[in-house]
């Protein structure tokens, strides 16, 4: 923003031109880095957060944990449950039985594309909860329960 333009008001020209880009290019999966925001309209941290804010409200983004901000597109659908209950539900969903292994955390790490640590802490929590036995290096989780829907998987 080479024009001379009072603070007030910058952030929302921001977010409509960061608007009409997220329009312009339907590839567009999430927004630019907050770094990269601020040297090109030579603005502060504060005012390019603003302007991300503003997107959020409007529905046209999200703020992704330890990520960049991801775009929301119209007719996109996106499972918002914590990931425990999107993982525990796969033992029903893929039909495993009691003492049937369980998937690997890398394949789980690609499925639900978080980070291998990130699936290690919800398997955990799914073992704590009794439905998979413990592994550890070099061995296989399995099922030990079926889920209900009455289990609380957030302890």
């Amino acid at each position: 923003m080479s024009e001379q333009i009072s603070p007030r008001g910058t952030f929302l020209k921001i977010a409509e031109r960061l608007k009409a880009r997220i329009v312009d290019d339907v590839s567009m999966a999430e927004l630019p880095s907050l770094a990269e925001v601020m040297a090109e309209y030579a603005v502060s941290r504060g005012l390019a957060l603003r302007a991300f804010k503003v997107l959020q409200q409007e529905g046209v983004a999200e703020p992704v944990p330890g990520a960049r901000w991801r775009v929301l597109r119209e007719g996109q659908y996106e499972d918002r449950r914590p990931l425990a209950e999107r993982i525990a539900e796969l033992i029903t969903a893929d039909g495993l039985e009691v003492g049937a292994p369980f998937l690997s955390e890398g394949k789980l790490s690609a499925r639900f594309k978080v980070s291998r640590p990130t699936i290690s802490k919800v398997l955990t929590q799914l073992e704590a909860a009794g439905l998979l036995t413990e592994g550890g290096q070099g061995k296989r989780r399995s099922v030990r329960a079926l889920p209900s829907q009455q289990e609380d998987l957030k302890s």
